[in-house]
Order: C-alpha cells, then sequence, then structure tokens
C-alpha cells in the first residue's frame, strides 16, 4: 500500500499512533480512483471512525480532499481534469 499525501503510511497522520485504518480521500463512487492515484490517508481507529475521526469531522474531511486535488494538479492535470475525474473542485 501506497499514498502519495504522506511519507509513513504505518502511522496515523493526526497522532503518529500506529495506523489501524486506511481512509479513502475520495470515496463513494470515487473509492477506486482514490487507490489509482494512491489518495490515501493512514488513521487510527478514532481519527478514522471514532467522534474524533474524518467522518464526523466535515473540515478535516474537506482539508484531506483540497490535499488530493493540490496534488492532482500539480502531478496530472488542470482543475478542470480534477473535476471530470471527481465530479467537483475542493479548492
Amino acid at each position: 500500500m501506497h499514498s502519495v499525501l504522506v511519507e509513513n503510511i504505518d502511522l496515523c497522520f493526526i497522532c503518529k499512533r500506529p495506523r489501524q485504518q486506511i481512509h479513502h480521500v475520495l470515496g463513494g463512487r470515487n473509492r477506486a480512483k482514490s487507490d489509482y492515484y494512491h489518495y490515501l490517508i493512514p488513521l487510527c481507529e478514532e481519527h478514522h471512525t471514532g467522534s474524533h475521526g474524518v467522518h464526523s469531522n466535515h473540515q478535516m474531511d474537506v482539508h484531506f480532499k483540497q490535499m488530493a486535488q493540490r496534488h492532482f494538479e500539480k502531478t496530472h492535470g488542470t482543475r478542470e481534469d480534477f473535476i471530470r475525474v471527481f465530479g467537483k473542485s475542493w479548492l
């Protein structure tokens, strides 16, 4: 498993505890595309699905999506290309 958004896939991006789960930054219908582009964030259970996790924190969720979009625009194409692939812009 590999992520282009973080250096260490084995530690929670937020608290640096050992990773327990992987968050697909652009999920739902874009989950396979998150895998393809390696837009994955390692998280402990609390920061993924817990009360302080990305699935219950809209600001954190948008921040991760913006990280992915910035990477895409730097390495793969334009904002319009990102919208074509993922359906909308987060920037």
